[in-house]
């Protein structure tokens, strides 16, 4: 992502988006700390094999504040926000992300 979506439903877009991350392995999800939820999992996207790590801040509600979302390797990062662009074309949301070229 370029930039930082703002907004529960903003954020709720995109991490909804998940369905573009085929046969998901967790190796965990749990709390850390006091106030932080994590997860670490594999999948697929279009074939290609991605790691992921997802933190989460919570606030003193217990609400999520803060989510970071970590995709790797470069190639899959790539391909994840080029199909991200597709995804949200003529949104507000396209701008977080690589257009696809003509």
């Amino acid at each position: 992502m370029q930039g930082a979506a703002q907004g529960a439903e903003a954020v709720r877009s995109i991490v909804v988006a998940r369905d573009l991350c085929e046969h998901q392995e967790f190796s965990f999800t749990g709390d850390y700390g006091d106030n932080g939820f994590l997860e670490d999992y594999t999948c697929q996207i279009r074939g290609e094999p991605t790691s992921v790590i997802v933190t989460v801040t919570r606030n003193p509600a217990g609400k999520a504040q803060h989510v970071v979302v970590n995709h790797r390797p470069r190639s899959s990062v790539l391909l994840f926000a080029r199909l991200m662009g597709e995804k949200f074309a003529d949104t507000p949301l396209a701008t977080y992300f690589v257009a696809s070229e003509s």
